[in-house]
């Protein structure tokens, strides 16, 4: 499958002028309301993985302490002049989601949007999540996924060739994933497309 780190900045790079005109108004809702099941607090430390260009942050508590990072710096620098045009203030830095560089126990609240169908290991990034996030605290995930119970047949996976080098994992399973992290979910409903697409929140266990 070719799907690599290396890979995904240069595509991410190149994707990143026009990433706003696919996923601004297609993900609007469902960001809305994946944000919507997290319960907030003033004060709180978020991390938003894989951020993109920034398009949670309108979504967001003003109240709150935002990070946000991504493997591209093309999107990075486009967070930045989003947060910037918003009044937020956000520190944005290019990380790789699988290799956080940050303490353990750090954050309150770590989002990750479509993201874990896209990058190579997505075990290990939700095991980096489970790492900087404080005990209980809480994961809120939007993305796509495979029914949990029905695992892919032969031509799904025969597809996922394609679809994870040009775009994005078609095969992954939401639950297995994150309860083999350490996480115990608590909402997990369909958010677009079906139930193709889901928002799950969940505790650090």
């Amino acid at each position: 499958m070719f799907n690599t780190t290396g890979w995904n900045r240069l595509r991410y790079n190149l994707y990143a002028p026009v990433y706003d005109a696919v996923a601004e108004r297609a993900f609007r809702r469902a960001r809305r309301e994946a944000l919507g099941q997290v319960n907030w607090q003033p004060g709180m430390r978020v991390l938003l993985v894989g951020a993109g260009t920034g398009l949670d942050l309108p979504w967001l508590p003003r109240d709150v302490e935002i990070h946000a990072t991504d493997l591209a710096p093309a999107m990075v620098k486009r967070i930045a002049k989003r947060a910037e045009s918003l009044g937020m203030d956000v520190q944005a830095d290019t990380m790789d989601a699988e290799r956080l560089e940050y303490p353990d126990d750090h954050f309150d609240v770590v989002v990750m949007h479509l993201i874990l169908a896209v990058m190579p290991d997505p075990e290990r990034g939700l095991m980096e999540a489970h790492r900087v996030l404080k005990p209980h605290a809480q994961l809120c995930v939007m993305d796509k996924f495979q029914a949990d119970d029905e695992p892919a047949g032969l031509a799904r996976r025969a597809l996922n060739e394609l679809t994870s080098a040009i775009a994005t994992d078609i095969t992954r399973q939401a639950r297995p994933l994150l309860e083999t992290a350490g996480f115990a979910i608590e909402v997990d409903r369909p958010v677009m497309m079906g139930s193709l697409f889901r928002a799950l929140l969940a505790r650090a266990v």
